[in-house]
């Protein structure tokens, strides 16, 4: 096993007065490595493209345990893949702001803690910064991706590298995970795991069991049309102002149908510009605020010398971090606004686990969106199938007092989840309830809550107003 980029401690803030040591004894931690894949480049010979990678390892695993010692523990637990999206944003947001183990105060020192309600106390979890030009990674000659494939042909080859490194987690189930712009990276990275996997030559074979992805960019005309609508329905527009959109959205759409991909990008853009200005700039990720989730000091942490120092970052490498915006965004412009929901459907059918949950509170990429997408997916795949799909219960998964934690509906290999109280980011919103949902599809655990339909039907049936009939795990 490779230690090169094993990580012993990080600054605790920007100043580096103090440190957060990953291997004490007195305090739970677990094995850190991070550093970069270094990856041949097609488009120009003789240069290296540089993926940034970050691995936690579970803390079901002991990191002061030689690994030979637990390799069965360690192979059979879930190796987690995150992914945020932009195009342009850094998967360290994931890290810091939402799901990792680390969190960053609002403080101008950038101070650093450990949090309560990371994924990996159960799984192992690695932040990878892609496509190449988002956070650390970078290329010797410039070079960006333009399309799905070219990403998830180097993410894969980035894989296969991470994996010869670090062979103990080789094993591992894997699981693909990422939000936002990320709904179009994780179906093409899987899709790609899964045909390279059925190629004798192709190199190791991963263990893909199957993918999660929240509040996904997946299907842009249909996202387009529920913003629009969303933002008339919750009282930011008016209804000429809602009017005059879908005239705008109606010449998205002929140029989306023409193929006029760099065109329909820019009036895509154009329109959610336009209905965040008439709702006097609402926050598109969460239409119950006018900001989003502040990044704080992270820009400032994360380009500090002895972060990058700790991290196995060369000094000359800038962290980038854009939201749908720079030149990542640019060279994907013809990507932007294709659909891409056939990928999921594709991964369904192939048999692998898929887990879609979604904030109610976004308006970029929110609940009606996946919500047509699955059930336009199930109608294509025949009559019999959309039926048991919109008949299957849609549970009310209820916390102790009751209150819904969610609403989930599954059938077959798929499982969807509408989050209340949460906006765009749902790891960040609802930490522990988003954390409890990944670990209840990943170890097949029970949504406890009830099917409200049945226990309406029950009751009028016998008149019973009982609360608690018709109680059901999904």
């Amino acid at each position: 096993m490779s230690a090169d980029d094993l990580v012993a401690s990080i600054p605790a803030n920007i100043p580096n007065t103090q440190r957060i040591d990953f291997c004490t004894k007195d305090t739970k931690k677990a094995r850190s490595y991070a550093g970069h894949v270094h990856i041949d480049s097609t488009e120009h010979p003789g240069t290296q493209n540089h993926l940034f990678y970050w691995f936690f390892e579970s803390q079901t695993c002991n990191p002061h345990v030689a690994v030979p010692d637990q390799q069965e523990l360690i192979s059979r637990t879930p190796l987690l893949i995150w992914l945020n999206g932009g195009p342009g944003a850094s998967s360290l947001l994931g890290l810091f702001l939402e799901n990792g183990p680390l969190s960053i105060g609002d403080d101008a020192a950038g101070t650093i803690s450990v949090s309560p309600d990371s994924w990996n106390q159960e799984a192992h979890v690695v932040f990878w910064d892609q496509p190449l030009g988002t956070g650390y990674s970078y290329s010797d000659a410039g070079e960006y991706v333009h399309d799905e494939k070219a990403l998830s042909r180097m993410f894969w080859e980035g894989l296969q590298k991470f994996f010869s490194a670090h062979p103990e987690y080789a094993q591992c189930p894997l699981y693909v995970c990422g939000e936002s712009y990320a709904g179009k990276y994780v179906p093409a990275i899987a899709m790609e795991i899964d045909e390279r996997n059925r190629q004798e030559a192709a190199g190791r074979r991963i263990n893909l069991k199957g993918i999660a992805v929240g509040n996904g960019w997946i299907k842009p005309e249909l996202s387009l049309r529920a913003l629009i609508d969303y933002a008339y329905t919750t009282g930011f527009l008016g209804i000429n102002q809602k009017e005059s959109l879908y005239k705008a959205y109606d010449a998205f759409q002929d140029a989306l149908a023409a193929g006029k991909l760099k065109k329909a990008t820019k009036l895509g853009n154009e329109l959610v510009a336009t209905t965040l200005s008439y709702g006097g700039n609402f926050d598109l990720y969460d239409v119950r605020r006018w900001d989003d989730l502040p990044m704080g000091a992270l820009r400032a942490y994360l380009d500090s010398e002895e972060v990058k120092k700790s991290l196995h970052v060369p000094p000359d490498v800038t962290w980038q971090c854009a939201d749908n915006d720079g030149p990542v965004a640019e060279w994907l412009v013809k990507d932007n606004m294709v659909d891409c929901s056939w990928r999921y459907a594709k991964i369904i059918d192939e048999g692998y686990k898929t887990l879609l949950y979604t904030g109610n509170f976004d308006t970029a990429c929110g609940y009606r969106s996946t919500e047509e997408i699955l059930d336009h997916l199930m109608k294509e795949k025949g009559e019999h199938e959309h039926a048991e799909w919109r008949n299957a219960p849609r549970l009310i998964w209820t916390q102790a007092q009751g209150n819904p934690k969610g609403f989930v509906r599954r059938h077959g290999n798929l499982t969807q989840v509408g989050v209340p109280g949460s906006g765009h980011q749902v790891p960040a919103f609802q930490p522990q309830t988003c954390r409890e949902m990944l670990y209840n599809w990943l170890f097949d655990r029970p949504f406890t809550g009830y099917d409200p339909q049945q226990q309406l039907k029950h009751r009028n049936g016998n008149g019973n107003g009982n609360g608690n009939t018709g109680m059901r795990k999904a």
